[in-house]
């Protein structure tokens, strides 16, 4: 077990000044996922740098293969970071480190070409990287800034307020950028540059105002912080048999997240490939969906303070399995309406119930951990948190991948379903009450 240690070096409650300042790295950051991952970059790397039309197999291959990379580097050193954050009460610095690295290598993006496909794959992984830690060392912060019962407000309010941000900056890229054709491929290329902007900038608030909060403890003779690093995880590792709840916990989460992960990289290049719509129908999905997703992340947000943690996540499971039904339904629906309806127009009410849940799951698991995790841990735990998720992205999308180039990507979707559906059934195994005991007797 780990050497008692207080978390808190500041023992007054966050104002709402620093939970503000917290929540801005969900905003700043929230400019990543949405333009490279989802809408922007997502549909130019396939279409335009990798270029092998009319059914860009090998580009949505290479797409997977180059999120999973970044996802096996996630996997490989995000314990061991965490674990280091904790001993050495340093959270701040770390998240600080991701901010950097994510801006630096989002700015290079600039410099993959069809030529050079291979430095558009390296910046995609270093990016994506940079990202995915970031979200772990934001997550830790999140037990300190409130009482039990609002951390699910706090957690909705941030992941809402990402999504603004995520609408700000990809407004700002389609209608400044232009159409992604290879005659514009000079205007595509500042994707990069102009969401490495955004995020350096959004994220300022954040290390002004949020306090470092957690104290270091001494290194023992002969150790250094790696090898803390590595000793903590081992121990945790041994005894995450007397948190078997949070365990159960994970498994869900990784299921969950293997279908999230789809939804969020293929979604776009879904709308494009199969819907075929057109730049009005993709840029009306994007503003709906944003919308959608910070008014389910702050009502589900509400909604878990009043039926619990556990039942809000798996409530947002279900409407997940219902939308993946309908995606994949979508042109078979349509035809049954004697075409009355569009395939574009009934793919945006689709939008509607994807971007009710697209925050809201997530947030619902940051805040799970949070309750579930022992408070001198708290960083270790998330560590595990982004493993489980980074894990489960890597074999959502690289069964994706591999599924749909054997049977195309409209029936290969209906594995999100599988996905989600498989979370459900786990998560009615957990049982949250003890699960939180067992945090505090830790």
């Amino acid at each position: 077990m780990s050497e008692p240690s207080s978390t808190s070096a500041t023992p007054t409650p966050a104002s709402n000044a620093e939970i503000f300042g917290w929540a801005m790295f969900d905003f700043a950051n929230s400019s990543y996922t949405t333009v490279i991952v989802t809408v922007a970059y997502a549909i130019v790397f396939p279409k335009l740098i990798v270029g092998d039309g009319p059914d860009y197999a090998w580009g949505n291959r290479l797409w997977s293969l180059s999120l999973s990379a970044s996802y096996a580097l996630v996997v490989l050193t995000m314990p061991i970071l965490g674990a280091i954050m904790d001993h050495s009460g340093s959270k701040k610095r770390w998240l600080a480190f991701s901010w950097a690295l994510t801006v630096g290598t989002t700015a290079g993006l600039y410099f993959g070409t069809p030529s050079a496909v291979w430095l558009a794959v390296l910046f995609v992984i270093l990016s994506n990287y940079g990202f995915s830690i970031g979200e772990s060392f934001t997550a830790s912060f999140l037990p300190d800034l409130g009482p039990a019962e609002s951390l699910g407000k706090i957690s909705g309010m941030a992941w809402g307020l990402g999504y603004f941000g995520g609408l700000v900056a990809t407004l700002a890229v389609n209608f400044g950028l232009g159409q992604p054709t290879i005659e514009n491929f000079e205007a595509q290329r500042l994707i990069g540059p102009i969401t490495a902007a955004f995020f350096f900038v959004g994220a300022l608030p954040t290390f002004a105002l949020l306090k470092e909060r957690s104290v270091g403890k001494p290194l023992p003779a002969g150790q250094s912080y790696l090898t803390i690093g590595f000793v903590q995880l081992w121990a945790t590792l041994k005894e995450l048999g007397r948190f078997r709840d949070l365990v159960v916990f994970f498994a869900s989460f990784f299921s969950a997240m293997a279908g999230l992960s789809i939804v969020v990289s293929f979604a776009f290049i879904y709308g494009d490939q199969i819907i075929h719509w057109s730049t009005g129908t993709k840029t009306a999905m994007f503003v709906i969906t944003q919308f959608m997703a910070a008014f389910g992340a702050l009502g589900f947000g509400v909604v878990q303070a009043r039926i619990g943690d556990i039942r809000t996540y798996a409530l947002t499971l279900l409407v997940w399995t219902f939308t993946v039904a309908l995606i994949a339904g979508t042109t078979t629906i349509v035809d049954l309406f004697g075409g009355a309806v569009s395939a574009e127009h009934f793919f945006l009410l689709v939008g509607c119930f994807a971007g009710l849940c697209l925050g809201a799951t997530q947030s619902a698991a940051r805040t799970i951990v949070a309750l579930m995790s022992p408070p001198d841990r708290v960083g270790e735990f998330f560590g595990l948190w982004g493993l489980f998720g980074k894990l489960a992205a890597i074999f959502g999308l690289v069964s994706l991948g591999e599924l749909q180039a054997r049977l195309g990507l409209q029936v290969s979707i209906l594995l999100c379903g599988v996905f989600f559906i498989a979370a459900f059934v786990i998560v009615l195994f957990v049982d949250e009450g003890r699960a939180k005991q067992a945090a505090k007797s830790a």
